[in-house]
């Protein structure tokens, strides 16, 4: 394997970053929003030379590179086929979420998600007039698995028209295994629920534990659903705003191109074509480098709070760069303990009671960044949990 540079300290404040120059305090660490401090990969940053070189920067047609691409990655890597008119390309996955809910739904009916569950998932609900039916993950022996006798319940309201479902899961960490997606996919079919699939973070997996893409598992799954993937959060590109909608049913997906052109998020701009397809001919090698230095870095976390905090569980990580952390030794709601940690540490972590039902006891830690930087997070964070210790 190629050798990357993961462990130089590159300076983001003062470049526009939504997680660095959102704090005005330059002197608060921000391991909260979920993008890393890495360079994307060599060949991306190539690629985007050379596009800026040509100096014109005009309404985008999408190539059939594109298309070619896309589905090269996920027949090698995943081992599913998408076809290319299955494909809707659009501006990021939170748009595509709400898009496909608009086309799938009418305002009053109910969206299944599995609590606690990325926030942006309850705004999309919302907007679109919907209702949240939270499912929400039952935490036993500092692991979650899933309620299917709740999720049977929800699926079988008449109401129930969709369920979000996010694989690997934000902020719980899981990637759902085979037999769990099958078990959720029937109780979908049973109760015609829609499904949608989140698997932004598909490519974020750790050893022993592999993604297996919803739509893979069955014909009957592929019809039923609609799978949102990108290269932005594996690649660390998510400013490039690319992403794709794959639905294999020509009804379904006519309606979702309507929702994309109602939303006006049908057009994309050049950079993130260009940087999708060098991530997905060229960047193979440095994902797989960076699988392995996110690993270590959890394995880092690990044995810090092992040593100096053992009152506080660390989740086991299957999956993302987002590991979370159980607060409860310290009394406090995750929101306060994390405008303690902003006020007296200076850094920066996502509070769970922003993920929904079963969020309030957890911390979401942002842990892709070189090591030295990990760990003056890890310090900070030690130099007020250790006050419960």
């Amino acid at each position: 394997m190629k050798n990357f540079d993961f462990d130089t300290l590159i300076p983001r404040r003062g470049t526009n970053s939504y997680k660095w120059d959102t704090p005005e305090d330059e002197s608060v660490l921000p391991m909260w929003v979920a993008d890393m401090d890495f360079q994307t990969a060599p060949a991306i940053i190539e690629a985007l030379r050379k596009r800026v070189a040509h100096g014109i920067f005009g309404y985008t047609k999408v190539p059939d590179a594109y298309y070619r691409a896309l589905q090269s990655w996920f027949e090698r890597r995943h081992g599913w086929k998408i076809e290319p008119e299955w494909v809707i390309y659009t501006s990021g996955v939170v748009p595509a979420i709400s898009a496909i809910l608009k086309a799938m739904t009418q305002p009053g009916d109910k969206v299944i998600v599995q609590t606690p569950a990325y926030n942006c998932f309850f705004s999309s609900i919302r907007n679109n007039g919907c209702e949240l039916a939270a499912n929400q993950l039952r935490y036993e022996g500092n692991a979650y698995s899933i309620d299917f006798e709740e999720l049977e319940a929800k699926a079988s309201d008449p109401k129930a028209k969709v369920m979000i479902l996010c694989n690997p899961h934000n902020p719980a960490g899981r990637v759902w295994t085979r037999d769990e997606l099958l078990r959720i996919g029937q109780i979908c079919l049973k109760n015609n629920v829609f499904v949608i699939a989140d698997e932004i973070h598909c490519e974020l997996t750790y050893p022993g534990h592999d993604y297996t893409p919803f739509a893979s598992l069955s014909q009957e799954f592929l019809t039923h659903s609609a799978t949102c993937n990108s290269p932005t959060k594996a690649f660390n590109i998510a400013g490039l705003q690319i992403s794709n909608i794959v639905t294999a049913d020509t009804g379904i997906r006519e309606k979702i191109d309507k929702a994309i052109n109602i939303n006006e998020v049908c057009d994309v701009n050049p950079f993130g074509v260009e940087a999708l397809v060098a991530a997905y001919d060229q960047g193979e090698d440095w994902l797989d480098a960076l699988r392995i230095y996110l690993w270590e870095n959890y394995q880092h976390v690990l044995r810090f709070f092992s040593e100096k905090l053992p009152r506080y569980p660390i989740l086991p990580l299957e999956g993302t760069y987002l590991p979370w952390i159980n607060i409860k030794a310290s009394g406090l709601r995750s929101d306060e303990l994390a405008g303690l940690l902003l006020h007296d540490a200076k850094v920066m972590l996502s509070p769970g009671t922003i993920y929904g039902p079963g969020g309030e006891d957890f911390l979401r830690l942002n842990i892709a960044c070189p090591r030295p930087r990990l760990q003056d997070g890890l310090e900070r964070l030690h130099s007020v949990l250790k006050r419960w210790e």
